[in-house]
């Protein structure tokens, strides 16, 4: 337990260090977000998703995405296969002024999942390419995602399980510039069920240019829409 105790420390330590560090501007955004998985079938499942993005604690919004996707499992638990689409509307600033100006992006993305345990610690891998429709342009984009997850009170991720979770992705563009963004990710979680859990912590994005942090709260539901 105090090993783990002092990763999580560690972490906290080193996102804050991290944003300080890259930073031009310092305000720190919020990011409420919804992840729903619903198993439909033995095999495939439903992906829905809403992430509701502020410059500030709330209000003040940058983005609002929609993601969606029907998925596919290689295997029981495991190795999923997805298909989606996600619709992003954003209110960037203006360079240099308090004015803002509406965007809008659709997108169609392609991922794989695959999962592993050693010991207490749960590990996820996610590759995502995604085909990216801008009002003015059109990009592709490749995501690698790596993240785990500790429980700290209990062997495994059940309920009324307290764990720690992380993060790290990386976005890379397939013309100039390659590296778009990366992504770090530290937060305290607790496991309601089987079904819901959520989490509360502090991701750092930096960019070529910029670094920003963001609070999350994260809520994770995986109600099946169908019983066995």
């Amino acid at each position: 337990m105090n090993k783990l105790l002092r990763y999580f420390f560690t972490l906290s330590i080193f996102l804050l260090t991290a944003s300080i560090s890259y930073a031009q501007k310092t305000d720190v955004g919020n990011w409420f977000i919804y992840f729903g998985s619903q198993q439909v079938t033995k095999k495939l499942n439903w992906w829905n998703e809403v992430q509701y993005r502020n410059f500030n604690f709330a209000g003040d919004l940058e983005q609002l995405l929609l993601r969606t996707g029907i998925g596919y499992n290689l295997t029981e638990n495991n190795n999923n296969l997805l298909l989606g689409y996600a619709f992003i509307y954003a209110e960037p600033y203006i360079a240099n002024t308090n004015e803002k100006r509406s965007t809008r992006e659709h997108r169609l993305y392609q991922q794989f999942i695959t999962r592993q345990k050693f010991g207490r610690v749960f590990i996820q891998h996610r590759y995502r390419l995604e085909e990216r429709f801008l009002e003015n342009d059109f990009r592709l984009r490749f995501r690698y995602f790596l993240a785990l997850n500790i429980p700290l009170n209990k062997a495994l991720m059940e309920k009324n399980a307290f764990y720690l979770s992380a993060y790290n992705e990386i976005f890379l563009h397939f013309d100039q510039p390659v590296f778009d963004r990366n992504r770090l990710y530290g937060a305290l979680g607790y496991v309601f069920n089987n079904n819901f859990r959520a989490e509360f912590g502090m991701m750092t994005q930096i960019q070529e240019t910029t670094s920003r942090a963001q609070f999350q709260f994260v809520l994770f539901n995986n109600l099946p829409l169908f019983k066995n």
